[in-house]
């Protein structure tokens, strides 16, 4: 594993956006995954070591999220950084195309990266996310999301993630861990707060709605792998079938007893998305 950054440029000046990445940078694929909302970049430490051999997996941390930089002002998180960070990624690699895998607003920024006229986007895996948002499921999300917990050992912080993260499913106590430890920050007075910007949440605050994204799942041409946890609440079977149906008609695997959103630690997860990506 190596790690790196790259300068991203919005309205107030520059920031950092750190990466780890694993496998040869000359390797003949590049795989870039994007994590969710709260999350940060070493959430794929599992499916990047599984996935080395074949491909060059950069692994981000978004803006305001694990090692890369805080925005100064809250109103910059947002999809049109999200994004312009990404191209600046993908501009540091030096390559002309990449796939993708993306966990939830991973995924999202991926969705609308692959809706680009001359997208670089060749292969698209969506994890547990889609065109079409629900009111209630964001507002869930809201719950928890810009909060500002502090935590007097690494296994309270440890406890929290394993209640907020149970639809991630039925976890072993190495992966928890393994999140406890790459998803927190040392306070000032030696505690232990989680690894991203309580500002991310300010987009929340002003207030919740169900999310329509149809346009742009019709304008995606590349080939979409979808994966769906059985209980979540964030991708409905409903919309899973219907992006079945139209756009770019993905290929849509749900997975049993899970919600919102497969870890992509199971075995069974990697073996379905190294597959899906080593086939085209």
């Amino acid at each position: 594993m190596r790690t790196g950054s790259v300068l991203g440029l919005g309205p107030h000046g520059f920031h950092r956006v750190a990466y780890v990445e694993w496998g040869e940078r000359a390797a003949p694929r590049t795989l870039v995954c994007a994590h969710g909302l709260t999350r940060n970049g070493r959430d794929f430490d599992r499916l990047a070591t599984a996935l080395a051999d074949a491909f060059r997996v950069v692994c981000p941390d978004v803006v305001g999220r694990g090692r890369s930089d805080w925005l100064t002002q809250a109103e910059g998180y947002g999809y049109p950084q999200y994004l312009a960070d990404m191209a600046a990624l993908i501009a540091r690699l030096d390559v002309l195309e990449v796939d993708w895998v993306g966990t939830s607003m991973g995924g999202l920024i991926g969705m609308m990266l692959a809706a680009q006229p001359n997208t670089p986007i060749r292969r698209l895996v969506l994890n547990d996310v889609g065109p079409f948002l629900p009111k209630a499921a964001l507002e869930r999300i809201a719950g928890y999301v810009g909060q500002d917990p502090r935590f007097e050992t690494l296994e309270a912080l440890e406890a929290y993630l394993r209640r907020v993260h149970a639809p991630f499913g039925p976890l072993p106590d190495a992966a928890w861990r393994h999140l406890a430890e790459h998803g927190h920050r040392r306070l000032p007075d030696g505690g232990f707060g989680l690894a991203y910007d309580p500002a991310i949440g300010a987009a929340f605050r002003q207030g919740v709605q169900d999310v329509d994204l149809w346009s742009v799942w019709d304008a995606v041409r590349c080939p979409v792998l979808v994966l769906r946890g059985a209980e979540s609440d964030l991708l409905s079977a409903e919309t899973a079938a219907e992006m079945e149906r139209r756009g770019p008609r993905a290929r849509v695997v749900t997975f049993p007893g899970i919600g919102h959103a497969p870890a992509l630690v199971a075995e069974d997860q990697i073996a379905v998305v190294r597959g899906w990506l080593l086939g085209g």
